[in-house]
C-alpha cells in the first residue's frame, strides 16, 4: 500500500506543480502588452451560427452581429437546424434589413447535432476563414478583428480562439460559479498553455478557423459531442497552432438551474470521454503537440478524479476520527495544498478580470468544497452513459442547452 500511495502522491504533486505553473504563465500572458497590428489585406470571414429553437435569444445575437467591425468581407450565416419556433421569421426579418445576415435552412440528417450543422455551413460557403458563434452569443465589436490579426500573424496558425464570458453571471450562485470557472479554466489556463507550449484549444464558440485547414482535417466529426476538443487534437496533429486572444470577447448564457447544468455538462464530459477513448486507441494523438492535449485529458478525466476521490475519503475519515493508515507524507497537508492552489487560481482570475468583490471572494473560497466536488458526480453519470452506449452499440444524441430571455450587453 505504501507503493500505491507513493505513486498517487507523485501524480498529485505533478498535477499540483503543473497547474501552478500554468496559472503563473497565464497571468504573465494576460499582462503582456499587446502589439498593434494592421494588415494590408483582410481575408473574407463567414460567421456560422448553428441554431435550433433560438427565438428567445436570437434578436440579441443578431443585433450584436450587425455591430461587428471588420474591414474585410464579413457575412453571417444563421444555420437553422429544424427550428419549430419563431427563429426563422426573426432571422429572415433581419436578413431583409441587413445584407450581412443570411438565413440558411439546414436539411435534416443524421446524426443530429452541432457538428453536422457546421459541416453543412462549410459546404455552402467559400470564405477564407469561418468563425463559429453559438446562437446565444453577443461578441464585442472588435472580436473578429482581434482573432484575424492573431491568425494572420502567428506562424502555422489554424485560426485563433477568443474568450467566452458569462452574460447571466449575477443570476444566482450557480451562474456565478460557472462564470468564475470560465475565468480560470477557459482563459487563465488557456493563456498559460499558449504562453508555455503555444497550444491553444478551441472553445466551441468565438473560434476562428482557416477553411483550408479544416478541409484538410476532414471537417467536423459528426459523432463528437465535444466537437471543439476533438477538432483541437486533430489540428495539433497537423502541426498547426491556435493562438489564444483574450482581447476577443463574446458573452453567452450559462445554465441557471441544476437540471440544465447537469444535462449540459454530461454532454461535455461524454464528448471528452469519447475523445479520451480515441486518444487511447490511436497513438498519433500522442505525437508532437497532441501530447499536451491527450495528457490533459488523462490528467483531468482519470488522475484528477482518482486523486480528488482519495483526498476526499481521507479527509472525511480523519474528520470523523476513523483510524487510517499512517504515512510519512502529511496527507491532510497535501489536501490543504490542493485547496490553496485551486483557490489561488480562482482569485488570480478575478484580479485579471477586475471582478474582485467580497461576495465573489466568498464564492471562490467555497467552490472547491461545492462546485469542484460536483464534477465527480457528473463524471460518474457521463461515464455510465458512455459505457452503456458502447455495450448497447447506440449513439448518444446531441442536445442543446435551454436558453433564457436576457437583455443585450453590446
Amino acid at each position: 500500500m505504501n507503493i500505491a500511495m507513493i505513486v498517487i502522491m507523485f501524480f498529485f504533486w505533478a498535477m499540483l506543480v503543473f497547474y501552478s505553473i500554468l496559472t503563473i504563465a497565464g497571468v504573465i500572458q494576460r499582462l503582456t502588452k499587446k502589439e498593434e497590428i494592421i494588415l494590408t489585406n483582410y481575408p473574407s470571414v463567414a460567421v456560422l451560427i448553428p441554431a435550433h429553437n433560438e427565438g428567445v435569444v436570437i434578436k440579441d445575437t443578431l443585433n450584436a452581429m450587425v455591430k461587428l467591425e471588420y474591414p474585410g468581407e464579413l457575412t453571417v450565416y444563421l444555420l437553422d437546424d429544424n427550428s419549430a419556433d419563431d427563429t426563422a421569421s426573426i432571422v429572415q426579418e433581419f436578413s431583409q434589413l441587413f445584407s450581412r445576415i443570411c438565413y440558411i435552412k439546414v436539411p435534416p440528417g443524421k446524426p443530429t447535432g452541432k457538428s453536422r450543422v457546421l459541416n453543412y455551413g462549410l459546404s455552402i460557403t467559400t470564405s477564407d476563414y469561418f468563425l463559429v458563434f453559438d446562437a446565444d452569443n453577443q461578441p464585442n465589436r472588435n472580436a473578429v478583428i482581434e482573432l484575424v490579426h492573431a491568425a494572420e500573424t502567428t506562424k502555422d496558425s489554424a485560426g485563433a480562439v477568443g474568450y467566452v464570458k458569462t452574460i447571466n453571471a449575477s443570476q444566482n450562485l450557480l451562474t456565478r460559479m460557472i462564470a468564475i470557472e470560465f475565468q480560470v479554466f477557459q482563459l487563465l489556463m488557456q493563456s498559460g498553455r499558449w504562453k508555455l507550449f503555444k497550444a491553444g484549444s478551441l472553445a466551441g464558440t468565438n473560434m476562428l478557423l482557416k477553411r483550408e485547414v479544416l478541409q484538410a482535417a476532414g471537417g467536423y466529426d459528426p459523432y463528437a459531442l465535444a466537437e471543439d476538443a476533438e477538432l483541437t487534437v486533430r489540428i495539433a496533429a497537423m502541426g498547426k497552432t491556435l493562438p489564444v486572444v483574450h482581447q476577443s470577447h463574446t458573452w453567452e448564457q450559462e445554465p441557471e438551474n441544476i437540471k440544465i447544468f447537469i444535462k449540459q455538462r454530461t454532454r461535455w464530459l461524454t464528448g471528452n470521454l469519447y475523445l479520451l477513448e480515441k486518444s487511447l486507441r490511436d497513438w498519433s494523438f500522442w505525437k508532437g503537440k497532441t501530447f499536451i492535449y491527450s495528457l490533459q485529458h488523462v490528467l483531468t478525466y482519470f488522475f484528477f478524479v482518482v486523486l480528488l476521490l482519495v483526498s476526499n475519503i481521507w479527509f472525511v475519515l480523519g474528520l470523523f476520527g476513523f483510524s487510517v493508515p499512517y504515512f510519512d507524507i502529511p496527507l491532510l497537508f497535501i489536501w490543504f495544498l490542493s485547496y490553496v492552489v485551486y483557490t489561488a487560481q480562482v482569485i488570480s482570475a478575478m484580479v485579471l478580470e477586475n471582478s474582485i468583490s467580497p461576495f465573489n471572494i466568498f464564492v471562490g473560497l467555497i467552490m472547491y468544497f461545492t462546485y469542484a466536488q460536483f464534477f465527480l458526480l457528473l463524471l460518474l453519470r457521463s461515464a455510465s452513459q458512455y459505457i452503456w452506449s458502447r455495450i448497447t452499440k447506440t449513439t448518444i444524441t446531441w442536445d442543446k442547452t435551454k436558453r433564457f430571455k436576457k437583455g443585450s450587453t453590446v
